[in-house]
């Protein structure tokens, strides 16, 4: 780890953290928190992923249905008419709405084929914006004077890293960058993770042989042809098994830096607060760890 002690976090001129967890436990919150102290860069995986990465597609996809209409088509043809995405930290609707769900096009819908080949985009796209993650680390310092810098992945991250490699290209630069810390959620976090996304659910990333056996599985089971599969079904029947696969994926990675828990993560409301947390977590560690 980069800080092996309280005292070395303490007394470090710049302080440089990644959070990953589950969505929902409070990533962007601390980010934004850290952020709006005015000595922190936020750097957003998610929005780098949408922006840089997945722009052009995002963007396309939305002309593509606005071709459809002729009205927004003559303007698109003459470019009256400019479409792009608003993609910010906090809404990240349009890459969502982008990756969509499989299954029943009149139920809004994208073919199986489609849908792989969009969760393909999203993973290369997701290891070149964690690969970012250092050149931004030096941007924020040099360009804009930032000391501190803390990086908001989202939660597929454990899904494009292999931690169980000591030589995963990914994790080694952000360990040798950053420090690794897991925020981790206890089982009452995960049934009401499950209960919100049952209300609402949404477009998630899976890995690819995970996806592949939960989609032919859910065929199997419920006896339905693609075309007629519900979207919204088939993601609310896979997500509380994307958690379970994730949670010793998080587990593994964590080897690697510190593990908070979502508990003493809602009770930091200041850059102090995070700072103490983060001390007492390095002193509670080993430091050969």
């Amino acid at each position: 780890m980069i800080y092996q002690s309280a005292k070395d976090w303490r007394a470090a001129s710049q302080k440089k953290v990644l959070l990953f967890g589950m969505s929902g436990l409070g990533k962007t919150h601390i980010s934004n928190t850290l952020r709006d102290n005015g000595d922190w860069f936020h750097y957003s995986i998610d929005y780098r992923i949408g922006t840089r990465y997945m722009g052009e597609h995002i963007a396309d996809n939305a002309k593509r249905e606005a071709m459809k209409v002729p009205f927004l088509r003559e303007l698109l043809m003459s470019d009256s008419i400019y479409i792009g995405s608003n993609i910010t930290f906090n809404n990240l609707a349009p890459l969502s709405t982008y990756l969509g769900k499989p299954g029943n096009p009149d139920l809004g819908g994208l073919p199986f084929d489609e849908y792989l080949l969009r969760q393909d985009q999203h993973r290369t796209a997701e290891i070149a914006a964690l690969m970012d993650t250092k050149p931004f680390i030096d941007r924020a310092h040099d360009l804009y004077g930032y000391d501190h810098f803390v990086c908001d992945t989202g939660g597929s991250i454990c899904e494009v890293v292999d931690p169980s490699d000591a030589n995963d290209p990914v994790m080694t630069s952000l360990a040798k960058n950053t420090l690794m810390v897991w925020i981790k959620g206890s089982e009452a976090h995960t049934e009401e993770l499950i209960r919100r996304f049952d209300r609402a659910p949404k477009p998630m990333c899976y890995q690819p042989e995970f996806l592949i056996a939960a989609w032919q599985e859910y065929l199997a089971e419920t006896g339905s042809s693609e075309a007629k599969i519900d979207p919204d079904a088939f993601v609310r029947w896979t997500y509380a098994r994307a958690l379970a696969h994730r949670q010793p994926r998080y587990a593994a990675m964590s080897k690697w830096g510190l593990t908070v828990s979502a508990e003493q993560i809602a009770e930091v409301t200041s850059t102090s607060d995070f700072v103490d947390l983060i001390a007492d977590s390095l002193e509670a560690k080993p430091a050969t760890a």
